[in-house]
């Protein structure tokens, strides 16, 4: 039956260890076999707090409309928008479905995707596997017929969680350029037309190497946007919450990325000032790990392996046996492809510490690589991954 092969299709897909562009565009021509469609739209996500981080978009849609998507997916109340499709049963709705054929009582599909696009329906769903939302999936279509059925539907909540994997997984992979490096925090200005005004030393290098075009000349990447638009609609609320993602960039590196409103004496300005900072291993460190697909009794165990307890001091803090802890190890090493603690340790922290230790960066007092101006202590002999020290 075509729609088993498809989803064992799609299973495979997200455990062949591909990187994300590659796995999402792959995914998708299994995906159209099953439920035919003229564009989509797949998107990652920080598991934390569900923003939008990056896309892959086909049939003819592209990124020149990305600030205007922003504007309506997080400034704009909508119940279709994504984080309204996350609290759904089965993570997804049909949009002619859930209006009854009026898909245009959207803002966003009625405002902007019909009259650019000339769709005539969208399916969207959540992305979800084991507890975290890793991103979405937006479906188009056109013409006579063009509503996405109740079966398709149901379809796609029921490889919802392969795709999800298969964006968890890909997070790991490894990166295709070179690494860019840029000391200290990126700062940028963003004004209320969405236009740069100001930006820091840096900050062009970072917006690079997340996907952007020369900084003042081409939109920022989506991630970006979305930080804007999600700090503006915090201002609106009085919600003092500072919009924030974690991001991997197009070097490996990882940063964390966050937004919020500037203020004039009068308090009425729309600037909106973000801030980009190489990512510190507590930041990291979770989302890693829950990458590997580690339960959550699983990352307990590898949480209190990373601080340097044994195996007797894991049981008496988890209320388990050493047996089971080592039961617990057992599975964890088969899942990361390691055979020890110190390759577990290497594993979890290499993408951030390698970069570093290959570059000879010295320590600063904080016990993070120096960025420059930054007093630094002595490295120690013969650095290992592993062995670095936590910030």
């Amino acid at each position: 039956m075509l729609s088993e092969r498809v989803r064992a299709q799609l299973a495979g897909l997200a455990v062949a260890g591909l990187d994300l562009p590659t796995y999402a565009r792959s995914a998708l021509d299994a995906l159209t076999r099953a439920v035919p469609f003229a564009a989509a739209c797949f998107a990652t996500a920080d598991p934390a707090t569900g923003l939008v981080t990056g896309t892959v978009k086909t049939g003819g849609l592209s990124d020149a409309r990305d600030e205007e998507w922003a504007h309506y997916e997080y400034e704009v109340p909508d119940p279709s928008a994504f984080v309204e499709v996350v609290r759904r049963p089965g993570g997804v709705l049909a949009l002619g479905t859930d209006t009854g054929g009026r898909p245009e009582l959207s803002p966003r599909f009625g405002e902007l995707i019909r009259p650019t696009w000339h769709f005539d329906d969208e399916l969207r769903a959540a992305l979800r596997t084991e507890g975290g939302t890793w991103g979405f999936l937006a479906l188009f279509r056109d013409g006579p017929g063009a509503a996405f059925t109740v079966a398709e539907q149901e379809f796609v909540s029921g490889v919802g969680a392969a795709l999800a994997g298969g964006l968890r997984a890909g997070i790991l992979a490894s990166a295709a350029v070179a690494a860019v490096r840029v000391d200290g925090p990126a700062v940028l200005v963003v004004d209320e037309h969405g236009e740069v005004v100001s930006a820091s030393v840096g900050a062009a290098a970072r917006v690079d190497d997340l996907g952007g075009g020369v900084l003042g000349r081409a939109p920022l990447p989506l991630a970006l946007l979305a930080l804007v638009a999600a700090a503006r609609q915090c201002a609106r609320d009085a919600d003092p919450a500072v919009p924030k993602v974690r991001l991997r960039t197009r070097s490996g590196a990882w940063v964390v990325a966050h937004a919020s409103r500037l203020l004039s004496r009068s308090g009425a300005t729309s600037d909106v000032v973000l801030t980009i900072e190489e990512a510190r291993p507590p930041e990291i460190v979770p989302l890693v790990v829950a990458a590997f697909g580690l339960t959550a009794r699983e990352q307990e165990v590898v949480a209190l392996v990373l601080q340097g307890v044994d195996t007797t001091g894991i049981a008496g803090a988890l209320h388990l046996s050493a047996y089971t802890v080592q039961d617990h190890l057992k599975a964890v090493f088969a899942k990361v492809g390691v055979r020890s603690r110190r390759e577990l340790i290497a594993r979890v922290f290499h993408d951030q510490y390698a970069p570093n230790l290959a570059a000879r960066a010295p320590l600063a007092p904080s016990g993070w690589f120096a960025d420059a101006g930054t007093p630094a202590v002595p490295a120690p002999r013969s650095p290992a991954v592993g062995s670095a020290p936590l910030a």
